[in-house]
């Protein structure tokens, strides 16, 4: 089988293509390029089918675990693929590893240590109790989440570009910092109801372990090896919302929000709501998609998308 490697400009990338056996797979195809070019990691390679000209649908991407010959219709003599460097890649434990670990570190700095010197305030500081629950809350949040990226999640894809690590770090630190700035204040004000903090951070540890359970039941969606492809969700509030893993996790920043009452708390709500709501979307109409209920394939069933009653 020959294949022939062009860029998306249609540029060949390798001169004369490869000549690869007729049971060779993608991930075959991807280490003859990393070989023959000696700078492309397989997980850097995005391998495409050609578009015709002026089609403006998406191009088919080629999976690393299938054949060549389940995309070349019949025709192994001379096959094309648009190749794509997707840039230096890492591993999305190492993603989410760096993104949670700095508002772990960062919050507890504003809390422990006498930084607000730095920003001008001098006086005595005196530590409200939801100042202390707050940084528990916080700090229990992060480290779950750091605990669930090695121990419970099972990623589709392997690696991620390096260049959103910093991208999330950037979101996950600032914001991190810009909570912390405030909810630690010397001038900080908390609720005049001791039972609105209670209530904010019953309702947000709720929702915390609700998050910890939805990731559980996605988790076991997939093999070990991340396999298994698109599934639709079952059980516990997946029978309710496309998207449970979301819809608890804004609710926990709520309650957070109801007991510490800030403002940078509600916008980093609203941003990440925001966020989570495209994201939902996008999984809600994919699966709605793959799951129409022809050919025998099953319906996927009627349900709010991320946050109900409203979504």
């Amino acid at each position: 089988m020959k294949v022939s490697v062009v860029s998306r400009s249609g540029r060949e990338l390798i001169k004369g293509g490869l000549e690869l056996s007729d049971s060779a797979t993608v991930a075959d195809l991807q280490e003859e390029i990393h070989r023959r070019t000696k700078k492309f990691h397989p997980s850097r390679q995005r391998l495409t089918l050609p578009l015709q000209p002026g089609s403006k649908e998406k191009p088919i991407i080629l999976n690393y675990k299938k054949s060549l010959k389940d995309y070349t219709e019949g025709n192994t003599s001379n096959f094309t693929v648009v190749f794509k460097d997707l840039g230096t890649q890492v591993s999305y434990r190492t993603l989410f590893f760096w993104e949670y670990l700095g508002p772990l570190i960062l919050y507890p700095i504003f809390y422990f240590f006498p930084v607000y010197r730095y920003f001008g305030y001098q006086g005595e500081r005196i530590i409200h109790p939801v100042q202390t629950y707050a940084l528990y809350y916080w700090c229990f949040h992060y480290f779950k989440r750091i605990m669930e990226t090695f121990f419970v999640h099972r990623f589709s894809h392997a690696t991620s570009p390096l260049s959103n690590v910093f991208r999330n770090c950037a979101y996950y630190w600032s914001f991190g910092s810009y909570i912390a700035y405030y909810v630690n204040h010397p001038l900080y004000t908390p609720p005049v109801s001791d039972l609105q903090m209670k209530i904010g951070f019953a309702f947000g540890l709720l929702c915390q372990v609700a998050n910890f359970y939805c990731h559980i039941l996605l988790r076991n969606l997939r093999s070990p090896a991340g396999n298994g492809g698109y599934q639709i969700p079952r059980g516990f509030l997946f029978n309710i919302v496309t998207c449970a893993n979301y819809t608890t996790e804004i609710y926990q920043w709520l309650g957070f929000n109801i007991a510490t009452q800030t403002v940078a708390g509600y916008v980093f709500l609203v941003v990440a709501t925001f966020i989570m709501t495209n994201w939902a979307l996008a999984k809600h109409r994919r699966l709605k998609k793959l799951f129409d209920g022809k050919e025998g394939r099953p319906r996927y069933p009627r349900r709010w998308v991320i946050l109900p009653p409203f979504l």
